[in-house]
């Protein structure tokens, strides 16, 4: 769906519109109070991606973040410590809300490659024995949005989970990492004692995170959920657009290709900035000296982008971006000042 203001927006894959068949099914959802347990458009999103993730129930929530901030809830016990990943959505994106949200504290490991060592969660574990403080949770993140997207290795995840603790699954763009990987979703998320999943990056969703696990969890989420705010009412006019989502995560790869184009053109004008072969969804983080002066040449240009970092920029490309808008971002870098 092009840009209402003729620009190339890969500021997010969040920017996306509701397309036709979202609006029809929106229009004419059926709705009940979700408050009261009562819409049934809600209550078969819920279920279809418990299904799809493999697990025994799921909630409906506004956003990612909400998502998290819950599982930290149920699964973060007072006086213990959750186990992840230094620059984790939970970590560095969600304004030090677990701060606020939760009782347990948080317990940071390396994580440039996207994942954490399962090695590093197993010494905690041992270390606890000894009177370190305790873990309860390990959280994980796929993909890793700060390190570009990055898939987790199937053979890691497991590894993690093997180290006995409750696992969260942040799985925001959890789509993205299966198509990339050629795995299922359930696949990546049985590691996972409780996954996320967001359903307006990449699919083109307006609003929506669904929270999946175990039906005793699940049941504190929601009383998790009233706590911040985040019980809906009518809300199957979203959960339709929802249900719709999920019909189209195969699309996804067409997302990732764009991905490696605007990452090649960036190693071509800006040498070692980023490397095209660790471009593995719909990612591309660019390390550049002055970030802000290629930012300011991309938006004369039209071509919107955002500060990854003080040293970088990045670009998300997403389903209202096609093949003749990465021509213009790939126009637009070829003509971006090399340095300074």
């Amino acid at each position: 769906m092009p840009d209402p203001l003729g620009r190339v927006d890969l500021r997010s894959d969040t920017v996306t519109r509701p397309t036709p068949e979202m609006r029809e099914a929106m229009a004419t959802a059926e709705v009940g109070d979700d408050g009261f347990g009562d819409d049934p458009t809600v209550a078969r999103l819920e279920a279809t991606f418990a299904e799809l993730v493999g697990k025994e129930a799921a909630v409906f929530v506004p956003s990612g973040t909400m998502a998290n901030q819950i599982a930290l809830r149920v699964l973060g016990r007072p006086g213990t410590v959750v186990l992840c990943g230094r620059r984790q959505h939970l970590v560095v994106r969600e304004v030090a809300a677990a701060g606020s949200n939760a009782t347990a504290q948080l317990v940071t490991f390396d994580d440039d490659d996207g994942t954490i060592d399962p090695a590093e969660v197993a010494r905690w574990r041992a270390d606890a024995r000894q009177g370190w403080a305790p873990p309860s949770a390990v959280f994980v993140e796929d993909t890793h949005g700060e390190a570009g997207g990055r898939v987790w290795p199937l053979a890691r995840l497991e590894a993690v989970a093997a180290v006995g603790l409750p696992v969260h699954l942040d799985g925001a763009r959890l789509w993205n990492a299966a198509v990339a990987s050629g795995t299922t979703v359930a696949e990546r998320a049985s590691v996972a004692t409780t996954v996320t999943a967001c359903v307006s990056k990449g699919l083109g969703a307006p609003v929506g995170s669904i929270l999946a696990g175990p039906a005793d969890l699940i049941a504190a989420a929601r009383t998790e959920r009233k706590r911040l705010g985040g019980t809906m009412r009518q809300v199957g006019i979203l959960a339709a657009a929802g249900l719709v989502a999920l019909g189209r995560i195969d699309r996804l790869a067409d997302d990732h290709a764009r991905a490696q184009r605007l990452a090649a053109a960036a190693a071509g004008r800006w040498p070692g900035s980023v490397d095209p072969a660790l471009v593995e969804t719909n990612i591309v983080r660019v390390e550049l000296p002055d970030p802000a002066a290629a930012l300011r040449h991309l938006a004369a240009a039209s071509v919107l982008a955002v500060p990854g970092s003080a040293t970088s920029i990045r670009f998300v490309t997403h389903a209202d971006v096609d093949d003749a808008d990465i021509d213009r971002a790939l126009d637009a870098i070829a003509s971006a000042p090399v340095a300074g």
